[in-house]
């Protein structure tokens, strides 16, 4: 297959990400699937997607027609055999576990047309790590998408035994969908600016942890000294802070790390409260007027 024989794409998982690549590829001209494992996840999807149009609006990627064009592509299915029936490129943003992401690829190499390809937008996992379990590695890849309401940039990062054909034809779909590709030679924990930025986010999580500065003034530091909007922890809001916990807590598993563990600690506090930054409202800041975005914040005086 092609990347012009695309037509149909399936989102599995309905998250923040699930719904920004489906809204992405539907403005571009694909019919979408999202699915999930609920109706109520499904629908929250839904709603979100609607406002997530209206941020595609406000800064004039599109416009009403254009938005309630997309919105109509988008079909929600909670039934795996029915979302998958027609499906040739699937775009996977399940939780952050390797094993739930094998388990939920193996399913839908049951019952997925041979021609599908499959790849996963996780964060920081390799995709050798479940390519085995897709039943077909060599037409696997992670794709890996940042936040499209911001930036253009993706990732594709093959597994060694992806194949050639592969990594081209995702390389041309990530075109036509109106993104830039960053193309990976080998794996890498968390890509290219993944990478870099686990390292920020690590660092800053420490920084709290250990009661060396606030939250506020860790942000201070790192926007006032870069001349950056935002922060690292106002970047895990943006991110949620659910998935910044999973990462760090099976990175400091894996590795034994003393300080990621404790990490991980600080970040389960606002997971088990239900604060998982802007997706609900409240996480280190409160939303949708987080004070990091309001004048004299780096001055130590938001308004």
């Amino acid at each position: 297959m092609k990347a012009e024989d695309i037509s149909t794409v399936l989102i599995v998982g309905s998250g923040t990400m699930g719904q920004q690549i489906g809204l992405q590829c539907a403005v571009c001209g694909y019919d979408v699937i999202l699915h999930d494992i609920s109706q109520d996840m499904l629908d929250k999807a839904k709603e979100r997607l609607g406002r997530l149009a209206r941020n595609y609006m406000k800064s004039s990627r599109i416009d009403q027609q254009q938005a309630d064009t997309a919105l109509a592509r988008i079909r929600a299915e909670t039934d795996p055999e029915q979302a998958s029936s027609a499906a040739d490129f699937i775009s996977e943003s399940v939780p952050e576990d390797p094993e739930l992401k094998a388990k939920v690829f193996a399913r839908f190499n049951e019952i997925c047309p041979e021609r599908t390809i499959f790849t996963t937008n996780t964060s920081s996992l390799l995709p050798s790590m479940f390519a085995g379990a897709t039943g077909r590695p060599d037409r696997f890849a992670a794709f890996h998408f940042h936040d499209t309401r911001f930036n253009y940039i993706v990732d594709i990062m093959p597994h060694p035994g992806t194949s050639r054909d592969t990594v081209a034809l995702i390389e041309a779909f990530a075109k036509r969908i109106n993104q830039v590709p960053i193309v990976l030679k080998k794996e890498n924990n968390g890509y290219v600016f993944n990478a870099m930025l686990m390292q920020l986010l690590e660092s800053a999580q420490s920084l709290a942890a250990n009661n060396v500065a606030s939250i506020e003034d860790i942000d201070r530091s790192w926007m006032g000294v870069m001349g950056m909007n935002i922060g690292p922890f106002g970047l895990m809001d943006s991110i949620g802070i659910d998935t910044a916990w999973k990462v760090t807590d099976y990175w400091a598993r894996q590795t034994d790390d003393p300080q990621g563990k404790k990490n991980a600690v600080f970040l389960k506090k606002y997971v088990d409260t239900g604060n998982l930054g802007a997706k609900t409202g409240k996480g280190f800041y409160t939303y949708p007027n987080p004070a990091f975005a309001r004048p004299g914040f780096i001055e130590g005086k938001p308004q």
